[in-house]
């Protein structure tokens, strides 16, 4: 998996956001076990305590829980897993919409016109 890692927000933060994207479209399914805290830090090219205080914040967002036994898994509270897939839905909608509304579209012609394109 690619990790896309730029200088102009903290490792940490941009580590957590794509490990919240990979499971929320279930790269990592509820319930599987997340790969260690060594194995993601050299996969992504980091220090060990960085990723880790990205998977701790995915435990205090309810993304993960770790098990003494078995490591970090990925939480199977289907709940919380669409919660955060819809507020990250969210985010790009409003994203769309002010991008559009650069373009001189209302938000209403903007649906328009993604209804019409079927994207």
């Amino acid at each position: 998996m690619d990790w896309k890692l730029t200088d102009d927000r903290p490792i940490w933060l941009q580590l957590t956001e794509q490990m919240t994207r990979r499971i929320i479209t279930g790269i990592y399914p509820p319930g599987s076990r997340l790969p260690s805290v060594r194995e993601l830090a050299a996969e992504a090219g980091v220090n060990p305590n960085t990723m880790q205080r990205a998977l701790a914040q995915l435990e205090q967002d309810g993304l993960a829980k770790a098990d003494r036994t078995a490591g970090r898994m990925v939480t199977q509270d289907t709940a919380v897993l669409d919660a955060v897939r819809r507020a990250q839905a969210r985010v790009v909608m409003e994203q769309y919409i002010h991008a559009m509304a650069e373009l001189g579209y209302t938000p209403g012609e903007a649906a328009a016109l993604l209804k019409e394109e079927k994207l």
